[in-house]
């Protein structure tokens, strides 16, 4: 069982990168991979524990970029020590913080009542994003549940022109990603709501720019999403990957670990690992 698309306490999941992998394991996940968003601060414990319990480990990230919508890049093979890399994981996290007071500003102005503490409650202190703030939403009773708060309050027009964080651009993402000798996937295409010709005219543009790969196998892509992006895959030349986006049961429970395929000859004669670490391999030489 392949997943290679995992978030951890280090960005927005639940549980810690050793937990997270612990709990992968016991879901007979085999091959992981950390994608936390913008850091790569949890990939040597997450890595660690991941090879006590006998799996294989890739590294990654997942990065937030800005095109005529946002999109987000999964890097993998990154090496997480790249002065290029960390650079510009400390400026997207600075970018964070600063969005965190005006995202507080936001909600005061329509009559939440939040600190951060509140916030900080749900993610074991730490500063945190929109999913620690919509847990701190539904405690405070201003929201039903995560999907509410976000509905409500944390992905309306209202937020993103007023509290919304700059993103890089994709041609930056993707660069700091090969840079560092990784490999650039597109996460969850389905996100991006576009068919037929958009479609490929964004994966020309991104290809473009060094993208490989495709997240062809994701949770919450049905059979037919899943098909056409495998013909894009083949169309274009790019890598599959499969992930489930675990974040744990109180931040996404609908996503349970390894969710991210069901039954493909691909994955069960190990070809997506297998191509993954040839594409690593070459970037690696590279760069």
């Amino acid at each position: 069982m392949i997943d290679l698309h995992i978030h951890t306490t280090c960005s927005d999941g639940q549980f810690t990168p050793e937990e997270t992998m612990r709990l992968a394991a016991e879901a007979g996940v085999t091959v992981a991979a950390v994608t936390d968003h913008d850091t790569v601060s949890g990939i040597s414990r997450a890595r660690q524990t991941a090879q006590q319990l006998g799996m294989t480990f890739f590294s990654g990230i997942e990065i937030s970029v800005q095109y005529t919508r946002e999109l987000h890049i999964l890097g993998y093979g990154i090496d997480a020590d790249s002065a290029a890399l960390l650079a510009f994981c400390e400026e997207n996290a600075r970018n964070r913080r600063e969005r965190t007071s005006r995202m507080l500003e936001f909600l005061h102005r329509r009559g939440v009542v939040i600190s951060l503490e509140d916030v900080r409650r749900c993610n074991q202190g730490r500063t945190s994003g929109r999913p620690h703030f919509a847990r701190a939403l539904v405690e405070l009773g201003y929201a039903d549940s995560i999907q509410d708060a976000f509905e409500k309050y944390l992905a309306t027009p209202a937020f993103y022109a007023e509290a919304e964080r700059p993103k890089p651009s994709p041609e930056k993402g993707i660069a700091v990603i090969r840079q560092a000798g990784g490999v650039a996937v597109l996460a969850h295409p389905h996100q991006l709501k576009l068919e037929g010709p958009e479609l490929e005219a964004l994966l020309q543009q991104l290809i473009s720019l060094g993208l490989q790969g495709i997240e062809a196998h994701y949770s919450r892509h049905t059979a037919e999403q899943t098909r056409l992006y495998l013909q894009l895959a083949e169309k274009y030349g790019l890598l599959v990957t499969s992930g489930s986006d675990f974040h744990g049961p109180s931040v996404k429970p609908d996503i349970q670990l390894g969710s991210g395929v069901a039954g493909s000859l691909c994955v069960e004669d190990g070809e997506i690992p297998r191509r993954l670490e040839q594409a690593i391999a070459a970037n690696s030489a590279l760069a």
